[in-house]
């Protein structure tokens, strides 16, 4: 999990007038939100042989402007999850521009009425010109949370992963509920137990595809574990040196899974 700030290489702003010079940082998706990469796994010089649909400029990066465009056509592309593996500051700010380019391939067309929509001056959103609609970037907050009872952690199975045998329990926020109250629902709703003391510990933004997760530690406090059967299809408690570690440290769930075994041990050494 990368804990450093985006803001110590990168600066905010936004245009659709600017165009690169051969210098600027180009991130090249295509449709499957992949970045292009060359022979070398490094960023293109410029846009030629490309076939791109658009480009925005998306502020400064490491003192050069960086640029995110969206292309037609085939070349090396990289999944952001391989990227994350061989370079971390790249995966870093590609996080930031892939939903850039997502937000502006939603709406260049406003939901509302169909009109083209034009970039507002002074905020980074699409505003449609005929009825006034505004498009913001969006995100989609979500909780993930280790909950602990006593040396053990509880860990489920879902049934929408075919490569992780047990992971933290998780899901996105409702409308109308406050995070919270979303921890408490989702635990309810997938392992039918009860929690308490819950702590916030840290966020990650997380763009598989938009997320914005919030992570959480909490103790267990009553209940039997009872799994929904739909996205739960098993769960139980680990002891520390029961658990099988995830392949990469890319996610929240790394951390606070080792967050869990440091506290064990620290406790009961």
């Amino acid at each position: 999990m990368i804990e450093k700030s985006l803001y110590e290489n990168y600066q905010i702003d936004f245009s659709d007038e600017i165009t690169p010079d051969n210098d600027d940082y180009l991130f090249v998706f295509n449709d499957m939100r992949q970045l292009y990469l060359d022979e070398e796994k490094r960023l293109p010089e410029n846009l030629d042989g490309f076939d791109v649909n658009f480009c925005l400029f998306i502020g400064m990066y490491k003192g050069r402007k960086a640029f995110v465009a969206n292309a037609d056509g085939d070349g090396t592309y990289h999944d952001l999850f391989e990227v994350y593996e061989f370079n971390h500051d790249l995966y870093h700010i590609a996080g930031k521009a892939v939903l850039i380019n997502d937000w502006y391939i939603s709406h260049r067309f406003c939901g509302r009425c169909g009109v083209k929509t034009q970039l507002d001056e002074k905020d980074m959103m699409l505003k449609c010109p005929e009825c006034g609609q505004v498009h913001y970037p969006r995100i989609a907050p979500a909780i993930i949370v280790a909950i602990r009872n006593d040396d053990k952690l509880l860990m489920a199975k879902h049934s929408y992963h075919d490569t992780i045998r047990y992971a933290l329990i998780a899901g996105f926020v409702e409308p109308g509920e406050s995070i919270e109250d979303a921890v408490h629902r989702e635990v309810l709703e997938e392992v039918g137990i009860k929690i308490k003391n819950l702590k916030y510990m840290k966020s990650q933004s997380w763009p598989f595809p938009n997320s914005l997760m919030l992570g959480f530690t909490a103790e267990y406090e009553s209940g039997d574990i009872k799994v929904d059967g739909d996205e739960i299809v098993k769960a139980k408690w680990f002891e520390a040196d029961e658990i099988i570690r995830f392949s990469s440290d890319i996610s929240i769930s790394d951390w606070l899974v080792q967050n869990f075994i440091d506290s064990v041990k620290h406790t009961f050494k």
